[in-house]
């Protein structure tokens, strides 16, 4: 049986009011304020703790997410991709939400690798260290060799961090239906679709069948590429829990020192690295969506290894197109082309002013893309955009936050590498390369059978519809429906404006009659009625000028 969000609430009490407390404390429950719920009420009273009255609004949202456990976690991290959503400053601070987490014990980790994969860990392999090399919120890893001699690590999912994920799930979505029913302040968010995505995204993540396939599908998409790596996997050393994959030895890029003392050229490591990327999403698309300095290797010979495929992300042909046209719109300078790409990405809201948001668009292009290049700095740029964009509400799809969130930090790791890169400089030959794909003759040929297979449709239903159309007509029985859309507002305003006209010409009719009452030789009811019509036209002249339908110096 299907519980409504109360429900669900009710039987989740106790971890419910947890999060509420912990939301509480650091001041982020606000929004709860008109829920119909009196236990929540109560919870909510415990705000305002001042260990948190001076901390800005994302570092009390990244501290309360750690505290809540694995689920908020990686929410925070979803959450640090949409910048179009929580401004670059919230997202930055999240994106430094560590998944740290105490480790099981050896015998569970034991247990756990013994009946995913249905044999003794001796079997299995010829040395394994009981202490992990890392804990995080959802697997820890540990260092083994197989029995053939190869270094690998093993990936072990926490003992039943499943059944705390979906039960934490349950409550995200309900209080992200009650968030969207009572708080103004959260409904232009869509707190419930980001929900579903989050959701979609984590029950990835806690398969580790879906990361095995991300790594070899890189590994094949880059086969023959000596710049990068990608670690081999283990398919039948592979299940939803466990994941067995080569161990790459080399530097890691958070590892400034042994990165310099390497005497390796860090300039190509970085240009490398981003190439990888940018290949992945302009050539592929599909690309591996967490591109920090912790995830990238320098190996021998300044090979580029890469690693923790399981955050990623895959563009459909429409999509990438749109994409494109966004970022090369900004490169070329192309304003109304920038103006069209941003409002057929996002859903913008119906009474968007086109006009207003070209404007500033067209002040984005002159402040961060009217320059060179090599001095552009395209996070920054993006940042830019994505404010453009939150402010008139147009919310972009999760693929594409994904995206362009991947873009920033892919420049922000190849800066810390090399402080002279340029992102947009190496984007540009993909440029070239997109037009070239767009007009080539496969390409072209698909579009033309695509539109050949839509007209043969229209062709071939055509006749029957204008019969039908052309039946109804004579028996009667054709009708037209007609949606006006906004037009409650305009006969509001004709009306009001019917009615201030005639409260004034009544009134000055009274007054020229001298019409009694009379106090001090003016008509009371001339007098008020002319008051009356005077306040009626203020607020009619209000309304007509916030609507922008007259010039204004405000």
């Amino acid at each position: 049986m299907k519980l409504d969000a109360l429900a669900r609430l009710q039987r989740d009490a106790r971890r419910v009011a947890e999060i509420l407390g912990v939301l509480a404390r650091y001041g982020l429950a606000d929004w709860l304020q008109g829920v119909p719920l009196a236990w929540v009420q109560g919870h909510l009273r415990t705000a305002g703790g001042e260990a948190v009255a001076d901390l800005s609004p994302g570092r009390r949202l990244r501290m309360a997410l750690s505290e809540l456990g694995p689920t908020f976690i990686k929410l925070g991290q979803i959450l640090s991709t949409r910048a179009d959503l929580v401004g670059p400053e919230v997202a930055d601070e999240l994106a430094e939400l560590q998944s740290r987490a105490t480790a099981d014990g050896f015998d569970v980790v034991r247990q756990t690798i013994e009946g995913e994969l249905g044999r003794r860990l001796e079997e299995l392999f010829v040395e394994f260290n009981p202490t992990p090399l890392a804990s995080a919120s959802i697997a820890q890893v540990h260092a083994a060799t197989l029995p053939g001699g190869e270094d690998v690590v093993v990936k072990v999912q926490h003992e039943g961090i499943r059944n705390r994920i979906d039960a934490d799930l349950e409550i995200l979505a309900a209080l992200a239906d009650m968030a969207e029913r009572h708080s103004d302040r959260l409904r232009p968010f869509q707190p419930t679709l980001l929900v579903r995505h989050f959701r979609r995204q984590l029950i990835r993540e806690l398969d580790f069948e879906h990361e095995r396939a991300s790594i070899d599908e890189f590994a094949s998409n880059f086969e023959g590429d000596s710049t990068a790596r990608f670690p081999r996997t283990w398919r039948e050393l592979t299940t939803r829990r466990v994941l067995v994959m080569e161990r790459l030895r080399g530097i890691p890029g958070t590892n400034k020192d042994a990165l310099g003392a390497s005497g390796a050229d860090l300039g190509r490591f970085a240009r490398d690295g981003a190439a990888i990327f940018l290949s992945m999403i302009f050539r592929d698309s599909f690309y591996h969506a967490d591109p920090h300095p912790g995830n990238l290797m320098l190996l021998e010979g300044g090979v580029v290894g890469i690693i923790d495929c399981g955050m990623t992300g895959r563009l459909d042909e429409v999509t990438r197109d749109d994409v494109e046209r966004l970022l090369f719109a900004a490169i070329s300078h192309d304003v109304a082309d920038l103006t069209e790409a941003v409002l057929r990405l996002g859903a913008a809201p119906s009474e968007i002013d086109r006009d207003r948001l070209r404007a500033e668009l067209e002040e984005f292009v002159g402040e961060f893309v009217g320059r060179s290049l090599q001095d552009l700095d395209l996070s920054s740029a993006l940042n830019a955009l994505g404010g453009v964009i939150r402010r008139f509400q147009v919310t972009l799809p999760p693929a594409v936050a994904l995206l362009l969130r991947t873009l920033v930090v892919l420049e922000g790791t190849s800066r810390q590498l090399n402080p002279a890169f340029s992102l947009a400089e190496l984007v540009q030959p993909f440029y070239v390369r997109s037009l070239k794909r767009r007009w080539s003759p496969r390409r072209v040929a698909r579009r033309v059978a695509r539109s050949y297979r839509d007209w043969e449709r229209l062709l071939g239903t055509l006749p029957r519809d204008l019969s039908d159309v052309l039946d109804r007509v004579r028996a009667g029985t054709f009708n037209v429906h007609l949606d006006h859309r906004h037009l409650d507002p305009v006969v509001n305003r004709l009306v009001l404006g019917v009615v201030t006209a005639a409260m004034l010409v009544s009134s000055s009719l009274l007054w020229a009659m001298k019409a009694p009452p009379v106090w001090h030789d003016i008509p009371v009811v001339g007098a008020l009625g002319y008051l009356g019509g005077l306040y009626l036209g203020w607020r009619l002249f209000r309304a007509v000028r916030r609507s922008g339908n007259i010039d204004s110096k405000d």
